[in-house]
């Protein structure tokens, strides 16, 4: 019977476990068949619609601006130089490196002893020179006086042989008598033109006497000249430079010794790309007088000045390439020759522009623009110019259209996106750039240009460093004291200043 008992208890477990494998199997196979099925099906499509800024294309008329490099030149630089070798005795205190003078003062002068003496003897040569004349003259008076002289006696011997001649015919006189008179009269007919050639001699003298003294004038003017030239002047108004001269040395013919340098007379030259000097050409082939705006940056200040395009160069340069303008500057203080400057020359007006900026733009010169549905279009547009971060595009359907800002390869024709219209202040800043500004408040666009607002210790810090600068000019430190004052100043100012205040 225990057998028995033992041996159901273990079928009826072997039975169990049986079950319990089969149920189980079971249960695996219906999950798997439910998962076959459930992948059969496919989920539901949904279009991604992409987030974009857009800009209104509005056309207008627009100057572009043309952005060069050049150099600060003068207009009127006079080089002084040595007309006479000798040794300077005396300079003027101003005869200095940057010193200013005006135009007629004396700056310097040569040792006078050699050109006084080559006056002092063209004087005496004169004196001799006059002398000779008042007795060539007087020679002359006196040889006239004899030819009248021999003259008369020649008349008186002519009626003596007619009165001899009538004699002889009445049979008074003899042939001896009339031969007599007849030798008489030819003898004074002979000392006549003797007193003749006398008188035409003088008459030569008087001109050669005429002649030396107007070589001897000369010589006496060559002679003043040369002591002149001993006294060196100011030609024009101006600051020296150059100066290369010491009292007590001895300096030779044409040597230079300074040069003059008029700073109110300064221009700028600067050379373009040839595919820009034709856009500055007018219809009859000249340059146009462009307005010019030059910028100089100086302990971060921008010094400016304007002008506007005067010439340019006949020949293009060894070398070089382009063409070479040349900008007078109307009024440009602070700036000296020899400083490298920006150059923005405004070029003539372009009609029915649009300005965009340069993201819109791709390599194959089109726009994407808003389509019906807000879906993408592309349009081929015309790049007239750049214009910094900025382009100026002319194509047909282009004004009015909503112009995608920042393409990126997910845009493309047809794709749907969900426009976001740019703040009514003006362009979107940067929430990371603003968060790391050094200055603290709110910022504003006006004409491009952004302004920030400073706390009393940061204008004061600022203040007090560009009052501390001596490498700064007059003007341009009044000229930033007057932006620090103001209650908003200009960030790019901001950012210059702190960039040399070290942080």
């Amino acid at each position: 019977m225990r057998f028995l008992r033992q041996s159901l208890t273990g079928v009826f477990f072997a039975a169990l476990t049986a079950g319990l494998l089969i149920y189980a199997l079971q249960v695996i196979l219906s999950a798997v068949e439910i998962r076959m099925a459930n992948e059969g099906r496919a989920p539901p499509a949904r279009e991604r619609v992409f987030a974009v800024n857009v800009v209104p294309a509005v056309e207008e008329t627009i100057a572009p601006t043309l952005e060069a490099f050049g150099e600060i030149r003068s207009r009127r630089t006079l080089e002084l130089r040595a007309t006479t070798a000798g040794r300077v005795v005396w300079l003027d205190e101003r005869f200095v490196e940057g010193g200013t003078v005006t135009a007629g003062d004396v700056l310097a002068r040569i040792d006078p002893a050699n050109t006084q003496a080559a006056l002092d003897r063209a004087e005496s040569g004169m004196l001799d020179a006059e002398a000779e004349v008042r007795d060539a003259e007087r020679s002359l008076m006196l040889a006239r006086d004899e030819l009248s002289a021999a003259e008369d006696q020649a008349d008186l011997r002519e009626r003596a042989f007619k009165r001899q001649t009538d004699l002889q015919a009445r049979g008074v006189g003899t042939a001896a008598t009339v031969e007599t008179a007849e030798l008489a009269a030819a003898s004074a007919r002979q000392a006549v033109l003797a007193r003749r050639i006398s008188v035409a001699q003088a008459e030569a003298r008087v001109d050669q006497a005429k002649t030396r003294l107007e070589r001897q004038k000369i010589t006496l003017a060559e002679a003043q000249r040369g002591l002149d030239d001993t006294i060196i002047t100011a030609g024009f108004s101006g600051t020296l430079s150059e100066v290369s001269l010491v009292e007590g040395r001895l300096v030779t013919q044409n040597e230079k010794m300074a040069k003059i340098i008029d700073p109110n007379a300064l221009e700028v030259a600067f050379r373009i790309s040839t595919a820009q000097y034709v856009r500055l050409l007018d219809a009859k082939g000249g340059v146009v007088r462009a307005p010019v705006e030059v910028m100089l940056d100086v302990s971060g200040v921008d010094l400016r000045a304007s002008g506007q395009v005067s010439r340019d160069s006949i020949v293009t340069g060894v070398g070089q390439s382009g063409r070479r303008l040349f900008a007078h500057l109307d009024n440009a203080p602070g700036f000296k020759p020899g400083d490298f400057v920006t150059v923005h020359v405004e070029e003539p007006e372009l009609e029915n522009v649009v300005r965009l900026p340069s993201s819109t733009l791709d390599a194959a010169n089109t726009v994407l623009v808003l389509v019906d549905g807000d879906r993408l279009a592309s349009l081929p547009v015309d790049l007239l110019r750049r214009q910094r971060d900025d382009v100026l595009l002319r194509g047909e359907g282009l004004a009015g259209r909503e112009v995608i800002v920042g393409r990126t390869p997910l845009l493309g024709v047809g794709i749907k996106v969900r426009p976001l219209q740019p703040r009514a202040e003006g362009p979107e800043v940067d929430q990371s750039a603003s968060a790391s500004a050094p200055v603290t408040g709110s910022r504003s666009t006006d004409d491009s240009v952004e302004m920030v607002e400073l706390t009393d210790e940061q204008r004061d810090r600022m203040r007090a460093f560009v009052q501390a600068n001596a490498m700064m000019p007059k003007e341009a430190k009044d000229r930033v004291l007057s932006l620090l004052d103001q209650p908003r100043v200009p960030a790019q100012l901001v950012q210059r200043i702190e960039s040399r205040m070290g942080g």
